[in-house]
């Protein structure tokens, strides 16, 4: 059974989750804090401390670097999922690097507004230390501060995707992409604290989002990943 090795909230994690679920595979879940990374770095044999990072066997899988989607790539290599199709190489690393940079990075601030509601206490110390390490002391007031223009700013970050969903269910086509389930998982990360919703202006966005909460694969339940 494969193994996600998570932090609930991360955007990142999020995605693997529902591609794992799309799959219809059985898969276990292990949440560690966000300031232990002792077990990843145990599992990669220390050469990661990321999440997400899942164990297939004896085989664990891990990013190698901030674009690589490794993990992503071996569970649809496995499962025969049709996320990253040869007719959208290219177009879709352009997408996701979008996703990951400019959605993104307005998305987690929001959310880390309300890191105490997010955050188990036993792990806020440490969190909030992070944080300000990255940005700066006071970074989260800040963004507290901030919050009406970052909605703002998300809400202009996520047009071309409502405008790509015009004429098609999913972000390229007729079934979900890769990039379909990176974008939800990180307005999943936006959307984790239970005080926001998706712009009510993008609704086709709104529209898919709740396509891709149900979306099955439609690939039968087997791995097809042969070992060598």
């Amino acid at each position: 059974m494969i193994e996600l090795v998570q932090f609930p909230w991360s955007p990142f994690c999020i995605a693997i989750r529902r591609i794992l679920e799309f799959s219809g595979t059985r898969f276990k879940i292990t949440n560690i804090p966000s300031s232990d990374r002792s077990l990843v770095w145990r599992l990669t044999k220390q050469r990661y401390y990321g999440v997400p990072t899942i164990r297939d066997g004896r085989a664990v899988i891990f990013e190698i670097n901030e674009d690589s989607q490794v993990i992503a790539k071996y569970v649809d290599a496995k499962f025969q999922l049709g996320l990253f199709p040869w007719g959208l190489e290219g177009v879709q690393s352009l997408v996701w690097r979008y996703i990951e940079n400019e959605v993104e990075g307005i998305g987690f601030k929001l959310n880390d507004i309300y890191w105490q509601e997010v955050v188990p206490p036993s792990q806020q110390l440490s969190f909030l230390r992070h944080k300000e390490r990255k940005f700066g002391r006071g970074c989260i007031d800040v963004w507290r501060s901030q919050q009406k223009e970052l909605l703002g700013q998300l809400g202009q970050k996520l047009i071309p995707f409502e405008e790509m969903l015009i004429n098609k269910p999913f972000l390229f086509d007729e079934q979900p992409r890769f990039v379909d389930f990176d974008l939800y998982g990180i307005l999943g990360n936006f959307l984790y604290s239970d005080h926001y919703q998706l712009p009510a202006v993008h609704t086709r966005l709104r529209k898919w989002h709740a396509r891709m909460s149900r979306a099955k694969s439609t690939t039968p339940r087997r791995s097809i990943l042969k070992r060598v």
